[in-house]
């Protein structure tokens, strides 16, 4: 099964190139992960795919458990011009109650369950017959004496009266079922008869059998009584001719658990179909499954609080977590690799276990790590960077021989762009939820080198900020602007507490106020914040 590797919503560089980076030392570890992405590429991480040719990672939605991820196996099926004997015989074989009716290429037609066959038995039609001869020929075992297989379609009779008693009334609509009743037998075949069914394994002259060659009339011999045979010759039905193919409750294989639950419930059906985008079969669910439902396997990086991962995350279940960021309030109900470090970036940690599983790096890998570690210590100036940041760049530019400090610029130009961009834009772009002290709080940070873009929209980004700050309820709302060449940060902002940026980072509480210093949200923003919320 597939794990899924991602980091937070609106993934930032370090985010992206780490779920890259630490998919591909998965699969060479034997593993099967998939790359994936919560939101879209900021166009800093765009510039650095597209510089070392690098395909996105997929785009999801969310982690809730789907249809396909149920424990369903594969079951056996019938197509629609199988016989109702042959279903019948195959569901106790296979002790399945229920059966699905598929074409030549699986697509879903109907469906048939034994309360069907039953009813057929009971309430069916037991005059006329449409289905093959190879049908009647394997639910009889009999065997052809004249003709070939062909579709049999008529109205079943079994020849009990004299010869003189039926004169006039066989036709090539008529099948009938008869024994050594030679003077009946010559007169259906005259008759062009649809088919003869000759009942007791009893021997005919060949002298009717060259007649009915001859008015191209199929006979056939099986060994069971004529009682007997007149029982079972309408289970040679076609099974098209009593399945089901209306008002089928099927499920689409990307529907969500939590929407099929309550039709599973209210409905009392032994099983449900399971189907793709193109109708195709691909097995049967019941309530045992929902009672117990696969989940998807997820492992996370550059993050570990629920409100910056997965839509769907509690019904997951959490393989691994590297990150490098303060423990948040992610629980698991077994132990996992938990991989912390307080490092400037997740792409050292996972640099360090490429090395100690000895697993060699390609230059494009390389490349990702590298911008990984550049793009969240701010090329070194951020005060989260550390010495092992630092080594870890050297040690992977020995692979790539860039000139770091010219390829950190061309990255943080490309990244801090915001021609075209909307305010909402903006604020999302890399925009995370905290809970700090009991408070709920919304940080935006944007990197730029065009600051007076942002400040002189400063009224637009406020009235944006105001609607957020009370539609979330937030104690705190802040957008840090953050000039990397300045190192610092301007500060938009809603609050709760009228002194309460001042108090925090020892400047006037002034809109687009510059704070010094301030780079890291995780190192220097968020414990200032915690702090000053433990003194109110």
């Amino acid at each position: 099964m597939c794990t899924f590797i991602f980091g937070h919503k609106n993934p930032d560089t370090d985010s992206v190139a780490s779920t890259i980076a630490f998919s591909y030392l998965k699969e060479q570890l034997g593993e099967t992960p998939i790359p994936c992405i919560l939101g879209n590429l900021n166009k800093e991480s765009e510039y650095i795919l597209n510089y070392f040719n690098i395909p996105q990672p997929t785009l999801i939605k969310n982690v809730k458990t789907q249809v396909k991820d149920l424990n369903y196996g594969t079951v056996e099926s019938v197509s629609p011009s199988s016989s109702i004997l042959n279903a019948y015989k195959l569901m106790g074989s296979s002790n399945q109650r229920m059966l699905p009716v598929l074409d030549e290429n699986n697509k879903l037609l109907g469906i048939i369950t034994m309360k069907d066959i039953a009813m057929g038995l009971i309430q069916g039609d037991f005059y006329h017959l449409h289905t093959s001869l190879s049908n009647i020929i394997n639910a009889l075992d009999g065997k052809i004496l004249t003709g070939k297989d062909k579709i049999i379609k008529g109205t079943i009779s079994v020849i009990a009266f004299y010869y003189d008693s039926i004169k006039g009334n066989l036709n090539e609509n008529k099948i009938i079922i008869v024994g050594d009743r030679y003077d009946i037998i010559e007169h259906a075949i005259h008759s062009k008869v649809n088919l003869i069914i000759i009942t007791g394994d009893k021997d005919i002259p060949n002298s009717y059998l060259d007649l009915a060659d001859e008015k191209n009339v199929p006979i056939i011999s099986v060994p069971i009584d004529t009682y007997t045979t007149s029982k079972l010759i309408n289970q040679c039905n076609y099974i098209s001719s009593i399945m089901k193919k209306l008002d089928i409750i099927k499920f689409h294989e990307n529907e969500y658990l939590e929407d099929i639950k309550e039709e599973i419930i209210n409905t009392n059906h032994i099983n449900y179909p399971i189907v793709d985008d193109h109708n195709t079969f691909l097995g049967f669910i019941n309530r045992k499954h929902i009672l117990k439902p696969g989940r998807k396997k997820v492992i996370l990086v550059d993050h570990n609080e629920y409100s910056q991962s997965a839509e769907g995350l509690n019904e997951a279940e959490i393989l691994e977590i590297i990150d490098h960021h303060k423990l948040g309030d992610i629980s698991t109900s077994s132990p996992i690799n938990f991989r912390n470090m307080p490092v400037g970036s997740t792409c050292t940690i996972i640099y360090q276990m490429f090395k100690e599983q000895n697993i060699a790096i390609p230059h494009n890998i390389a490349g990702v790590l590298l911008s990984g570690i550049l793009s969240d210590t701010l090329f070194f100036r951020s005060p989260t960077t550390t010495p092992l940041d630092q080594k870890c760049v050297e040690e992977l530019n020995s692979l790539l021989n860039l000139d770091i400090e010219e390829f950190a610029m061309k990255m943080f130009k490309a990244g801090t762009s915001l021609e075209g961009q909307s305010i909402e834009e903006i604020f999302y772009k890399d925009f995370k939820e905290f809970v700090l002290e009991n408070q709920s709080t919304g940080i935006g940070q944007v990197f730029t080198l065009d600051i007076e873009d942002v400040l002189n929209r400063k009224d637009e980004f406020i009235d944006f900020m105001d609607t957020v700050h009370h539609h979330k309820d937030y104690f705190l709302t802040l957008l840090l602007i953050t000039d990397i060449l300045k190192e610092g940060s301007y500060l938009l902002f809603r609050c709760n507490h009228n002194h309460f940026i001042s108090s925090t980072f020892g400047v006037t509480s002034e809109q687009g106020v510059f704070a010094k210093n301030i780079l890291s949200r995780k190192k220097q923003v968020v414990p200032k914040i915690s702090e000053t919320l433990n003194t109110l």
